[in-house]
């Protein structure tokens, strides 16, 4: 009878992996596209679904709330794109700058901390009532997959052009960018834009599912979004070397996460201590490489063969 609570879980638990598999392509976007550490993530994940959930309250079509949420997150990602390229402030202290200021943001954005919205009374695209017994045209995991592909199809096409490879170079050499006559500032607002729309989208989706968006719902969302990268990448990333099958990698770490984190419930182990098990499991993917090459790898061989 356990089993099948376990097994019953798992459409919901695939459900919100897909959801905060869109939040974990921004999240690789910066980190691995940009190699910029963000953290405006963890404010922006609410600010998208607060724009939505309360556009929809008062009236709006859902597309043109998700779109204005996404328009909200790039703005956000603008803020701390100044705050970096113009004013000089490091990335890291940008983002958290960024981040303080939308909790006022969002709060003023819904009046309150918590604002709820009803499925039977408003159209929404997605719910976790759409998981289950609904038509195959209304299902959760079918709707949010085929948004993931959408979306994945757009991103290969933008990084293949010459904007999106000016991109990719700022991160992987500003230096050689810029001797090049590549505007990297420019280039690092556009990725902070970009990035955070996307979270911005993902939180539209995640308050419509789950039915209401909180001011603190948002917390701890990068851990959750480097989860997704580091796994993975871990487990896809010998598989997937094309650059639209790594963005599809990052959507099934995001999975994997959620399932395992559905079954460590399932095992009884104090859900208190989810975000410190999620912070393990980052830090020891991340320490993975490092362990590798100091303990695992055979050693250089000293001097030089002579040859005749």
């Amino acid at each position: 009878m356990e089993i099948m609570n376990l097994i019953n879980a798992l459409p919901g638990a695939a459900a919100q992996g897909l959801i905060w598999g869109v939040m974990a392509i921004g999240v690789y976007l910066t980190y691995r596209i940009l190699d910029v550490a963000d953290l405006t993530v963890d404010g922006t994940m609410c600010t998208g679904g607060a724009v939505c959930i309360m556009l929809m309250l008062s009236g709006c079509n859902v597309w043109v709330a998700m779109l204005a949420a996404t328009g909200a997150g790039m703005l956000a990602g603008l803020v701390t794109g100044i705050f970096h390229t113009f004013m000089g402030i490091p990335a890291i202290l940008a983002g958290i700058l960024t981040q303080l200021s939308l909790y006022s943001v969002n709060l003023k954005i819904m009046g309150k901390a918590n604002q709820a919205i009803n499925v039977d009374k408003y159209d929404l695209l997605v719910s976790l009532r759409y998981i289950k017994n609904v038509p195959v045209w209304q299902n959760t995991i079918l709707i949010v997959a085929v948004i993931i592909l959408v979306l994945i199809a757009l991103l290969y096409w933008f990084f293949g052009t010459e904007l999106g490879c000016s991109l990719r170079a700022t991160g992987c050499n500003p230096n050689m960018s810029r001797a090049q006559g590549i505007n990297t500032a420019r280039n690092t607002v556009i990725g902070l834009m970009l990035s955070n729309g996307l979270v911005a989208f993902s939180s539209a989706l995640l308050a419509q599912y789950q039915g209401f968006s909180d001011v603190n719902m948002g917390r701890g969302a990068i851990v959750i979004g480097l989860a997704a990268v580091i796994i993975g990448e871990a487990v896809f990333g010998k598989i997937f070397r094309n650059f639209g099958f790594k963005l599809l990698g990052v959507v099934l770490g995001s999975i994997l996460y959620y399932l395992v984190l559905q079954t460590v419930i399932w095992l009884g182990i104090d859900t208190d201590l989810l975000k410190l098990l999620s912070a393990l499991v980052v830090a020891v993917f991340l320490a993975f490489p490092y362990w590798k090459g100091k303990y695992f790898s055979k050693p250089a061989k000293k001097g030089g063969s002579t040859n005749a």
